[in-house]
Order: structure tokens, then sequence, then C-alpha cells
């Protein structure tokens, strides 16, 4: 009887840590078809690095060569554009000349979103031409407060040799007399 009985007891522990196994894994896992987890070098990620860079964008909102346009005008009432849209095709240097060597465009859209002060909501993406870069991006989205002496914007994505990318970008007016305007951006881009 005793054999039996280790054997029943034997039997129902390994039954019970069987049942508890399956209940706890289908508790713990996601049971989507569509996703899985990956190992990184799979993709060939190696270290994450981070890369500083500057960059400048020419914008001509004016003109025979105009660079941006309004897509949406402002609020008729507002005294802060208030509503206005903005679609820009950049060209992007690395010097602050106009007329130096263009590496890029900067491409996005910025909307008037504050009531109380010219506040901008950006969307750029920073698209390269030349160099390492060539056919690589970054994109930055947030709040540009133009009037202030230095914003900050967070990348949030990038393609090619940004992929993966994240930081944020430290912006500066270097040159702004209606309708021209130079705009710095101090790139900290953290990717793979």
């Amino acid at each position: 009887m005793t054999g039996l009985f280790y054997i029943i007891l034997v039997f129902s522990f390994i039954l019970f840590h069987l049942f508890t196994n399956l209940a706890a894994k289908s508790i713990n896992e996601d049971n989507h078809d569509f996703a899985r987890s990956l190992d990184p070098k799979i993709l060939n990620l190696e270290k994450e690095k981070l890369t500083y860079m500057t960059l400048y964008w020419h914008d001509l909102a004016e003109g025979q060569n105009q660079t941006s346009i309004v897509s949406a005008p402002p609020s008729k009432t507002s005294a802060t554009r208030f509503g206005q849209i903005r679609v820009m095709d950049d060209p992007m240097t690395a010097e602050p000349n106009p007329r130096s060597k263009v590496i890029g465009k900067s491409q996005g859209l910025s909307a008037y979103a504050a009531q109380e002060e010219f506040g901008l909501s950006m969307v750029l993406n920073f698209i390269f031409t030349e160099g390492k870069y060539n056919g690589s991006s970054f994109t930055t989205v947030g709040r540009n407060n133009f009037q202030a002496k230095v914003r900050e914007m967070p990348i949030v994505g990038g393609t090619g040799l940004f992929r993966f990318a994240r930081g944020y970008v430290k912006v500066t007016t270097y040159y702004f007399v209606f309708p021209v305007a130079n705009i710095r951006f101090d790139a900290y881009v953290l990717h793979y």
C-alpha cells in the first residue's frame, strides 16, 4: 500500500505543478500572435552612443524662394497667431551662413498653439543628404516658445543610422528679421 500511496502522491505533486505552471504562464504572458520579444543582436544593434551636432535651418516665409507657407490662417481675433499652421521644407547647413553647403533638409510643420504668448507646437524631421548620415533622419516633436532665448525639444525617433534615436535639441534663434529666420539646433542624439 505504501508503494501505491507513494506513486499517487508523486503523480499528484507532478500534476499540481504542471497545472500551476500552465496557469501562471497564461496569466503572465500576452498571448498575441502579432508581437514577440526579440534579441537586439538580431538587428545588429551595437552599443548605444551619443552624437552631438550643430545644425542650422534657414527659413524664408515670403518671396520667390519661399521655404515655408501658411496652410491654415490664424484666428482673426488672435494677437498671437493662435491657430496658424505653417509647413516647412527648409535647407539645413552645418554653418550659420545660408550660402554654406546644404547637408540636408528640415521638413515639418509648426502650429501656433498658445493663446496668450507666441508658442509653437512643432514636428520637425531632420533629413541628411550628405556625409556619413546621408539617408538618415531624426525627428523632434514638442513645444517651441520662440520668444525664449533657449528652448528644448525632444528627439523621438529616427531612421537609418538614427534608428531607435532619442535625445533632445537645444533651439536658439541665430538670426530673425521677418521673413528670414536662421535657427540653430544643438542636437544630442542617443542611437546605435
